[in-house]
């Protein structure tokens, strides 16, 4: 796993230190990463903290004006598209009588421990459990889940996703402007802003797998 991960971020600094001129990064850059980040929200298989801490690296080193505040406006934009669009076809799923494919992928990525414990905190705290349920590893889709149950209106998520889709793009753009203003060269702060991303939001996934193993360990008959 280590290997993997050093081989990759091998390859990443070899790509980064090739960047293409600011103008270039810009008319390419946003469409991606809003795309990126979309995607990221409806199939969430892409790494997306990774992707906006990275494109935050490279607008730190940039001499454009609001740079960063441009990768803000379209991490959050398209994070809030992505949660707005799988949430209505959830919608759809719930509503019908057969469901849908959606709604079956969130149930297969919701373990029922954390559907759970998303059910609770929904109840106890309403929509405002949307912005922890953002930050949180692996927290989102129980969440959203639990709301898809509950038969929350698509006002309501809606108006509880747009402050969770603006904390998460400003802490993962905080990620990339710490990495970025570690080291002089783009492609380095890039390698440190994934890294970290890594850290984040596998560390604590990793954690809960060791410690049932180190307390099975410690056992005695």
């Amino acid at each position: 796993m280590s290997a993997q991960l050093a081989d990759v971020l091998g390859q990443l600094s070899q790509t980064v230190r090739q960047l293409p001129p600011e103008s270039t990064q810009q008319a390419v850059g946003y469409p991606s990463l809003f795309l990126l980040v979309a995607l990221g929200a409806l199939v969430p298989v892409v790494p997306t903290g990774a992707v906006v801490s990275s494109a935050a690296v490279v607008a730190l080193h940039q001499t454009t004006p609001f740079s960063l505040l441009f990768v803000f406006v379209v991490a959050s934009a398209a994070a809030f598209a992505g949660d707005v669009s799988l949430y209505w076809l959830g919608r759809r799923g719930v509503r019908s009588r057969n469901g849908s494919r959606w709604l079956a992928a969130l149930r297969r990525r919701a373990a029922p421990d954390r559907l759970a414990q998303a059910q609770r905190g929904l109840d106890e705290h309403g929509v405002t459990v949307l912005v922890l349920s953002r930050l949180v590893p692996a927290g989102r889709v129980p969440v959203m889940l639990a709301c898809l149950l509950a038969r929350m209106p698509l006002r309501r998520f809606v108006k509880g996703d747009v402050p969770a889709c603006l904390a998460w793009a400003a802490t993962y753009g905080l990620i990339g402007i710490l990495g970025g203003a570690l080291f002089a060269e783009p492609w380095q702060g890039v390698v440190a802003a994934v890294a970290l991303t890594v850290a984040v939001s596998g560390g604590p996934a990793l954690w809960r797998r060791v410690r049932p193993a180190r307390g099975s360990d410690g056992q005695h008959p």
